[in-house]
């Protein structure tokens, strides 16, 4: 049995090729803590830093045999380290960024929450007003307003003139705007 610390990386690979699991940790001892510190530099988080060299370790042992290297382990590993690195960054920014965007979908909701809930109170309030007026007026303001009849077909519907109309539909609109006043100034 060889001194596994004697040995040099294309020996520990040829072994490690051969499913020699000492091989393998003699590769680790060697190389393991040099990647923590490389790894740790570049994410400034050594718990992620250990994460990392970890799975770079476990897919050396699971790809042993297709491992190609055939120079230098160490120039290998850092660069698999590397590449590790590059995709943490990557799935950081993009968690970050589909963080930010929910936060922001969920300001919008709620505002859009609170726009529906104060036009729903605004209803109420032109509700609230628009009974205050006679029959006849309410029935011409909703025959403008929310039937979208012209002056003209309100006038021939209510066989009245149509100036009797523009006269009532003012009148309505008049109370309205007034009644809104008063509520708004009493609010704000």
């Amino acid at each position: 049995m060889p001194a596994y610390h004697l040995l040099d990386d294309l020996q520990l690979i040829t072994l490690l090729k051969k499913d020699d699991r000492e091989a393998f940790a003699e590769i680790y001892l060697r190389y393991a803590e040099q990647l923590i510190k490389f790894i740790s530099s570049k994410i400034y988080d050594f718990e992620d830093a250990s994460d990392l060299i970890q799975d770079l370790f476990v897919k050396l042992w699971e790809q042993r045999k297709d491992v190609k290297i055939d120079r230098n382990l160490k120039a290998y590993l850092f660069s698999v380290a590397r590449y590790r690195i590059i995709d943490k960054i990557r799935k950081n920014s993009t968690h970050q960024a589909y963080a930010t965007s929910i936060q922001v979908l969920a300001l919008r909701y709620e505002s859009l929450i609170e726009q529906e809930l104060e036009a729903k109170e605004m209803q109420k309030r032109i509700d609230y007003s628009l009974d205050q007026l006679s029959p006849r007026l309410k029935q011409v303001y909703h025959m403008s307003r929310e039937g979208n009849l012209s002056i003209p077909e309100i006038a021939e519907k209510l066989e009245v003139s149509q100036q009797t109309v523009k006269n009532q539909l003012s009148s309505a609109l008049k109370h309205l705007r007034k009644s809104l006043t008063i509520m708004f100034s009493l609010l704000f």
